[in-house]
């Protein structure tokens, strides 16, 4: 299984989904993050299982307690394969292409101007 179709198989369970969420805003313990989902401990264990295996989460171990931070660098794969279904809103290809675009436009427009200012000094008016 490839790396893109591993997360999203891991973000597909809306338990998963809710576990990265609550990981967003800070690092949590494994009772810590059972604590707030009806299903029981082992479950929650087997969810955490995957998202780390998934590489969007990465566990330490902290005395008897293992806390679990997200790894935001595993969603971009699936951010970036997700994006080119979004035709709302241009994707970085084309602003690329829009900025370069941009360039070679200012640059002409300098390009153009630099003779008509150099073969002018200020202060002299051309007859």
């Amino acid at each position: 299984m490839d790396e893109l179709s591993e997360v999203a198989d891991a973000v597909a369970d809306p338990v998963r989904r809710e576990i990265l969420s609550l990981l967003r805003h800070t690092p949590l313990t494994a009772g810590e993050i059972a604590a707030r989902f009806p299903v029981s401990r082992p479950a929650v264990s087997r969810h955490l299982r995957v998202l780390r295996e998934s590489g969007l989460v990465r566990d330490e171990q902290i005395g008897r307690h293992r806390r679990y931070t997200l790894v935001t660098s595993g969603l971009s794969t699936l951010a970036m394969w997700l994006d080119q279904f979004d035709t709302r809103r241009p994707g970085w290809s084309q602003r690329l292409d829009a900025l370069e675009t941009e360039v070679h436009r200012t640059r002409r427009d300098r390009t153009r101007a630099e003779p008509a200012t150099a073969s002018h000094p200020p202060g002299q008016e051309t007859a």
